[in-house]
């Protein structure tokens, strides 16, 4: 039986909180002493000076620089062009070829970047330069860490085909318990998820709803469905507290949790259940994927191109963790044995992210947390730039949460070395947005500050960066399966930079002060609207930025008349360069930041179908373009239609036996085809069935996109600049739709 955690045994003593106001108490009284002049710090730092401006040897460029630094920056990204082209995808040998080149350049800049190129000839200077340097060890850090999980990145699809074969011939079939905890979502999304869920090739299987509201309609909808109905008095600890009363009410071996928005495909049992033969498997965890496009790729009209920011989680970033047994469990989509929850005592309570904090505690007991990498469902992806920052906001605090708490992977007892690695890098994460934040202001100090932050010759930065960076943005995408493009990412980071990094430096001094908030679902709009509380922070940073951008360019023309220090005028160029990429990417965010009109509460898909239209004394035949949960556009092989505006048809899918009735609302002309947009009548439980099964739970039917590539990215970039947000729309009768492929 599951004995809930208590609140009280959870939380351990804020000693992260003492340990690093401690670190940046002693580097400010550092600071305040080196601008006072103590003698002693000042000696320190002059003596540190020195040797940034006598480097070793080793981090120096080679006489003959100019040939050979071409020499070497082409041969090195030709040797992984070439490797990349022979392994579109990464695989063993490549893999390990590629990271031992990133990890000999990394290293090769680390030492450089450290041993000559800090400036601490003054204190203002020296503070700006190691603020710099530290920003980039968090970045640098998790970057390696990332290089060192690459070497093992299992793919299971092929071992799933074949335990598959043992559910699907009965040799392996263990009850099923399906628990959808719902809390506010409106009915609409709650039942298409129960409807796939009872669609799932599977019969050993009984779905729970677990509603937290106590809602007399979701009572009535479950009945109506068949499914079995919890409620609980109160909602106390949220989604966790909701998990826990229900597991003792069911019995099934195994569990499986999905969220009220996500709908599975058939086969997502069967593709799942036959890795609990292992009784060492807790949990087996599935990627999530989204069946309408995120707020960034439609803000942009960009939603056929740009993949969800997700992607890389969940197609690189679990599989690196898997290899090392350190997967995240992510909320939604999971399998997981009964014992495993049990053994650890139910849902960890108490904190945002039960999910990651239930699967440390399931690794540390010693069950194996596994990750197929298989999109087998699908959900509702935040609908407007609020939400996702506020489901961003949730995410990070939740994660950083476990610093503070018994679930810490890094002093849990019972996890391997690996595993702790693994979910370091998962909390370093977060950090980044810090870093982010500080890379966006940092330009504005050559300028407004005349601090040089950095002092590096031409020659050394083609020599020791350049080769490192063009390597480096090379094999991004190539490592994450094409999912984003180091600029992309780039971008992606800067929207919810300001916010992310507050609620880093908010966790750190009161971890629990904000409780747990629900990302809106089934959300509508009609017009555009700018979110002017995200956009604040990156307005002041773009205009400051191109104040200091021209500034720094005109700086630059009087050093060079002036005949300045070269290392100053190479500063400025630095500057200048690094303020130009700064206002180029803020720009991009800005637009993004733009929520535009979402008319309406369901996706359009471009699902292909023989269909026959009765209407009137005639009957025409055709194939669909496009469907949904309300309507369906058919293109006629006829050309002589009679006017059928406002006419009551009667259709029919032929391969799907799927009889519908409708209304014409237009009728128009679509390449070489008439064709027809008819609003479905208010449909039967009968005819949702079918029609839930084939928009949303066709086996294979989630597809993985790959992003454009560096260039590619690049020319978009200037295209969202040149050319602010254009729908794609199809516009027959009235309301806009975007048709989604599948």
């Amino acid at each position: 039986m599951i004995a809930p955690f208590s609140q009280r045994s959870q939380f351990r003593p804020q000693l992260t909180t003492l340990i690093l106001f401690g670190v940046l108490l002693i580097a400010g009284a550092i600071a305040t002493a080196w601008f006072a002049g103590n003698g002693a710090i000042t000696s320190i730092f002059q003596q540190l000076e020195y040797m940034q401006e006598n480097p070793p040897m080793w981090a120096m460029t080679p006489m003959m620089v100019g040939e050979y630094v071409l020499f070497w920056t082409v041969s090195l990204m030709l040797v992984v062009m070439l490797i990349m082209r022979a392994s579109p995808q990464p695989k063993p040998w490549s893999r390990i070829i590629v990271v031992g080149i990133l990890g000999v350049l990394a290293i090769r800049y680390l030492l450089w970047r450290s041993q000559s190129t800090l400036n601490l000839d003054t204190p203002l200077n020296g503070v700006f330069s190691l603020g710099l340097f530290f920003l980039e060890m968090l970045v640098f850090s998790n970057g390696m860490i990332q290089l060192v999980l690459l070497l093992r990145s299992p793919d299971r699809r092929h071992q799933a085909d074949q335990l598959a074969e043992d559910v699907t011939s009965g040799t392996y079939q263990p009850t099923v318990d399906v628990l959808i905890p719902t809390y506010n979502e409106p009915e609409f999304i709650l039942r298409r998820t129960l409807i796939g869920c009872q669609a799932m090739d599977y019969a050993n299987k009984t779905i729970y709803v677990l509603d937290d509201t106590d809602r007399p309609a979701i009572q009535d909808l479950a009945e109506q469905l068949g499914c079995e109905y919890l409620t609980r008095p109160g909602n106390q600890h949220a989604k966790a507290g909701n998990l826990n009363h229900a597991i003792p009410m069911t019995q099934g071996e195994l569990i499986v949790v999905f969220d009220a928005d996500f709908v599975p495909t058939q086969d997502f049992l069967t593709r799942t259940v036959g890795f609990f033969q292992d009784p060492n498997v807790g949990l087996l965890q599935t990627p999530q994927t989204y069946y309408n496009p995120d707020p960034i790729a439609w803000n942009l009209g960009m939603q056929d191109v740009l993949t969800p920011e997700e992607e890389v989680f969940y197609r690189q970033i679990q599989r690196l963790r898997d290899g090392v047994g350190g997967v995240v469990c992510a909320g939604t989509s999971f399998v997981m044995r009964r014992a495993a929850i049990e053994a650890v005592g139910g849902f960890v309570i108490g904190a945002l992210s039960e999910d990651f904090f239930t699967g440390i505690q399931i690794s540390a007991k010693g069950f194996r947390i596994i990750y197929l990498n298989e999109k087998l469902s699908a959900g509702l992806a935040a609908e407007s730039i609020a939400s996702q920052a506020l489901q961003r906001i949730r995410w990070a605090q939740g994660t950083l949460q476990s610093l503070f708490i018994s679930s810490n992977p890094l002093t849990i007892r019972g996890l391997r070395p690996m595993q702790r690695i693994a979910y370091f890098e998962g909390l370093l994460h977060w950090f980044s947005s810090i870093a982010k934040v500080g890379f966006l202001l940092m330009p504005l100090a050559y300028f407004f500050l005349e601090v040089i932050p950095i002092q590096a010759s031409a020659s050394e930065v083609f020599y020791f960066f350049i080769p490192y960076y063009l390597v480096q943005i090379t094999t991004f995408s190539w490592f994450n399966y094409r999912a984003r493009s180091a600029l992309l990412a780039d971008v992606y980071a800067i929207v919810l930079a300001f916010p992310l990094a507050l609620t880093v430096l908010q966790v750190m001094v009161r971890p629990f002060g904000k409780g747990f908030e629900v990302t809106p679902k089934g959300e509508q709009s009609d017009r555009y609207r700018y979110n002017w509380r995200l956009a604040m922070p990156l307005l002041i940073v773009f205009v400051l930025t191109a104040l200091s951008l021209w500034g720094n360019l005109g700086n630059c023309l009087a050093a060079e008349a002036l005949d300045s220090p070269v290392t100053h005028l190479q500063g400025l160029g630095v500057g200048w360069v690094w303020s130009a990429y700064n206002l180029l990417m803020v720009g991009i965010a800005l637009l993004i930041l733009l929520d535009a009109p979402r008319p309406s509460l369901f996706e359009w898909y471009d699902v292909r179908r023989a269909a026959k239209v009765a209407g009137g004394d005639r009957t025409l035949w055709g194939f669909t373009t496009m469907m949904s949960e309300t309507g369906i556009e058919i293109a006629l092989t006829q050309r002589d239609v009679p006017d059928l505006v406002g006419t009551e048809v009667s259709l029919e899918l032929v391969d799907e036996n799927m009889p519908l009735v409708g209304t014409v609302e237009a009728i128009a002309t679509s390449g070489d085809f008439l064709t027809l947009r008819i609003h479905f009548q208010p449909l039967t439980l009968e005819q949702q069935r079918p029609l839930i099964r084939l928009l949303y739970c066709r086996p294979g039917q989630w597809k993985s996109r790959c992003s454009p590539g560096e260039f590619q990215s690049l020319l978009l970039i200037f295209k969202m600049l040149l050319r602010p947000r254009v729908l794609v729309e199809r516009k027959v009768a009235v309301c806009p739709v975007t048709v989604r492929q599948v």
